[in-house]
């Protein structure tokens, strides 16, 4: 069998957890290809944000000094997981050259003052490319061969959206069997830095923040890999925030398209966009937990059909959003009124996470991330108000989503009316409502103060913890 391993920042956090990742990749071994995919250590890519903030403002003595602390804390870990001097030895020579290109990425954005989408990239590289020799020289220290790779050097070619780059899948496919098949027929582990690619100019280039996910999806589609296994800090998907509904369990199974909207919802264990590359192959994911190896953990990929026996599969909460209204009697039956609202907001970069609008049309809800409802409101103000195209922008700021999610709600009587008879029994008052047509999901808004108690409402509601 071939699979993709990818560890998270949590697994990987120090010498110890570095080590017990090279013996667990060992255990599974046995008749088995593998490629690992690692993010950097856990906080490292704040920690390079950081620095890169610092270069900007010139302040070259306190960078000296944070490039010391982050060799320090590697230099630390390879101590502790890579048992044999002469792998440990090669481990550091490659972080020591690597912090040297750091020091001197850093150096050039001081004295330019400057900090570009593609120096920003090339900075926040350096998290997962220091981490991957440690790793390799763990796994060799323990008898596995194994190959480090950057992202780019194992073939991932990407466009130049510097920041949150998207991967070009026929060259990249191409590459990636080059470089990498080959390895694998030999028993040889490619270890890769997950978070990066490169472009077809040859600039290092970053996938998204969480974007080692992608990474190892990316590369279990070019490889026809037979699974992907996102090892984490957490058992698997939950039917809720196990810190807000205690009796919260492990969703056994999940199809792409539930797993896609807990993932958007912000369920912890993958990246959003992860899904993409392995759906149309339908290469399952499995969540698995770093620290419990033997927990089932959750299989994503499964038929649409497959249901945990409750018509929902999960309750998921968005806290850090707020609504923004536009209205007037003005925008009824005004064509393209609409198309205006989200193209003021969409050159500002404010991202809609839902959307209501009344048949009257007289109003348009939108929800937003709460750090982007200043900016929504002034560009709606100056675009639509000042000019007469609505004569009304109105924002609340303390606000929740809650969403109930499963595809067995597609299709199934009663379900809208179960949700809010219990969020009514609960005492609480309803904002705003949404529901996509392929029923995956019914999302509303509610007060800030009731989010919790509305999950709760709605987890025991159709019994997701029993």
């Amino acid at each position: 069998m071939r699979v993709v391993m990818k560890f998270g920042g949590s697994s990987v956090a120090d010498g110890a957890k570095i080590s017990h990742v090279a013996e667990l990749v060992k255990k599974h071994l046995h008749g088995n290809q593998v490629v690992l995919v690692s993010s950097a250590m856990d906080g490292m890519t704040d920690h390079l944000i950081e620095l890169a903030e610092m270069g900007l403002k010139g302040k070259e003595s306190q960078v000296k000094d944070e490039i010391e602390k982050i060799r320090k804390r590697h230099s630390e870990a390879a101590e502790s997981a890579i048992p044999v001097e002469a792998f440990r030895h090669g481990a550091l020579s490659t972080v020591s050259t690597l912090l040297y290109d750091l020091e001197r990425a850093l150096n050039g954005i001081s004295i330019l003052r400057e900090l570009s989408p593609r120096s920003k990239d090339y900075v926040l590289s350096f998290g997962e490319r220091l981490l991957v020799p440690i790793l390799r020289g763990a796994l060799q220290a323990r008898g596995v061969t194994s190959r480090d790779f950057s992202g780019g050097e194992a073939g991932i070619v990407s466009d130049e959206n510097f920041g949150d780059a998207r991967p070009l899948m026929n060259v990249t496919r191409m590459q990636v069997q080059k470089r990498l098949t080959p390895l694998l027929e030999e028993g040889i582990i490619p270890v890769i830095a997950g978070f990066t690619a490169v472009t077809q100019h040859g600039d290092i280039v970053t996938l998204g923040r969480g974007g080692s996910d992608n990474t190892a999806t990316i590369l279990g589609a070019c490889l026809d890999a037979d699974e992907v296994w996102i090892w984490t800090d957490v058992d698997g998907i939950m039917t809720a925030d196990p810190k807000v509904v205690k009796n919260a369990k492990v969703i056994p199974q999940l199809s792409y398209a539930e797993a896609s909207e807990m993932t958007v919802f912000g369920a912890k264990a993958m990246h959003p966009r992860a899904l993409e590359p392995i759906i149309e192959p339908h290469i399952p994911v499995r969540i698995k937990n770093t620290f419990s190896p033997s927990a089932e953990g959750t299989l994503i990929g499964v038929d649409q059909q497959v249901s945990s026996g409750s018509v929902a599969k999960a309750v998921a909460r968005v806290s850090d959003v707020g609504i923004v209204s536009v209205g007037g009697t003005g925008m009824v039956g005004l064509p393209g009124t609409a198309g205006r609202v989200f193209e003021v907001l969409g050159k500002q970069g404010v991202n809609i996470l839902m959307i209501s609008q009344s048949v009257s049309e007289s109003n348009i809800t939108m929800v937003v991330r709460r750090n982007s409802i200043q900016k929504a409101v002034n560009a709606l103000e100056i675009g639509l108000l000042s000019k007469g195209e609505v004569k009304e922008v109105s924002y609340e700021d303390d606000v929740s989503i809650v969403a109930l999610i499963g595809s067995a709600m597609r299709g199934t009587p009663g379900v809208a009316a179960r949700v809010f008879k219990a969020i009514a029994d609960a005492g609480i008052n309803v904002i705003m409502i949404a529901q996509g047509s392929s029923e995956l999901n019914i999302s509303f808004a509610v007060n800030e103060k009731d989010g919790v108690e509305a999950v709760r409402a709605l987890h025991d509601e159709f019994k997701l913890g029993s």
